[in-house]
């Protein structure tokens, strides 16, 4: 059985997010998802990208590649980028009991992708960057 893939090639600047966003549901669209899912999963691409852009490109732009597919029932998405090596999974989860102003900043947006998502990996690309899976297990 061939796999329908998704894939879009942009750069990493936040003009950019909703060129990624219309994408993102597009693909997901054309894969049969229905809205709520879309919703749910472009929120954690969209932390995801941003998250590239912001701190891996440093504000500063560069190649980021997108591509959605179903090979069976769960659905993959994964951003490859050259920006610096950083493994979002080695990032505890935030303490959500700690008063606001005794939390450390930052931390958020990755427990978001991890609510959002049933798994995350990383890896490093054949070039030296990054290559982040999200993963939904079978998406209704």
């Amino acid at each position: 059985m061939m796999t329908t893939r998704y894939v879009l090639h942009t750069t990493a600047e936040l003009k950019n997010l909703s060129q990624i966003r219309d994408f993102i549901e597009a693909a997901l669209l054309g894969l049969g998802l229905p809205a709520e899912s879309i919703h749910n999963i472009q929120l954690a691409v969209d932390e995801v990208a941003t998250n590239i852009m912001v701190h891996g490109y440093h504000g500063q732009g560069g190649p980021l590649e997108i591509e959605v597919k179903r090979p069976e029932r769960d659905l993959m998405v994964c951003l490859r980028d050259e920006a610096f090596l950083f493994d979002p999974t080695t990032i505890s989860p935030p303490d959500l009991t700690l008063p606001l102003a005794q939390r450390p900043i930052g931390g958020l947006g990755i427990h978001l992708v991890r609510q959002t998502m049933d798994e995350i990996h990383h890896q490093i690309t054949p070039t030296g960057g990054n290559q982040l899976t999200l993963i939904k297990h079978n998406p209704s």
